[in-house]
């Protein structure tokens, strides 16, 4: 029998299953992919507390469309995407090494194209992703970031999950916690 966490996010109420991974612990799993009602809600909450940035910033693949979301509200024509692996139009960009996300369990690394390098230098960036939890996925972004020139000036999560709540660097809409048997 699947087990369910109910979380308010905002006004609106989800029921985000319960998910063992590998390191001996579960996750209340939030997936916007293929939701858009909840993509637009959450959207739109969070471009609420990020009108004070010039730019925002995602990693693939679950931030996307919460990233487009966001940006339509606040009227931004573009916003930059952190990929996972280097793509062909990449090769001038730039890359950052990072340390294991809580659902991967390995090192990962971001890769940022020039296009992307350009619209952040010397400019307010805003960082958007679904949630936040350790951390390492957020310190990766926030190294991408400075490489680039930008200047981080709000980290913005739908999500976060146990003792992210607690950090002060982050804004978010509501929180999880992490289930530990």
């Amino acid at each position: 029998m699947e087990k369910f966490y109910k979380v308010n996010i905002k006004g609106r109420e989800e029921e985000l299953p319960i998910l063992p991974l590998p390191i001996g612990i579960s996750i209340a799993f939030f997936n916007l992919h293929g939701n858009q009602e909840l993509t637009e809600h959450c959207g739109k909450e969070l471009a609420k507390l990020l009108g004070d940035v010039d730019v925002l910033i995602t990693a693939e693949s679950k931030g996307l469309q919460l990233t487009h979301v966001v940006a339509r509200e606040l009227n931004m024509p573009f916003y930059a995407v952190a990929r996972k692996s280097k793509k062909l139009y990449m090769q001038d960009g730039i890359s950052v090494q990072y340390g294991s996300s809580i659902t991967t369990g390995k090192a990962q690394e971001f890769f940022l194209s020039k296009h992307d390098v350009d619209l952040i230098k010397g400019k307010k960036v805003g960082i958007v992703d679904d949630v936040v939890s350790t951390g390492e996925s957020l310190s990766g972004l926030e190294a991408l970031v400075e490489k680039a020139g930008g200047i981080i000036a709000k980290k913005a999560f739908v999500l976060a999950e146990g003792d992210a709540k607690d950090r002060e660097d982050v804004v978010y809409l509501a929180t999880i916690p992490v289930f530990t048997e």
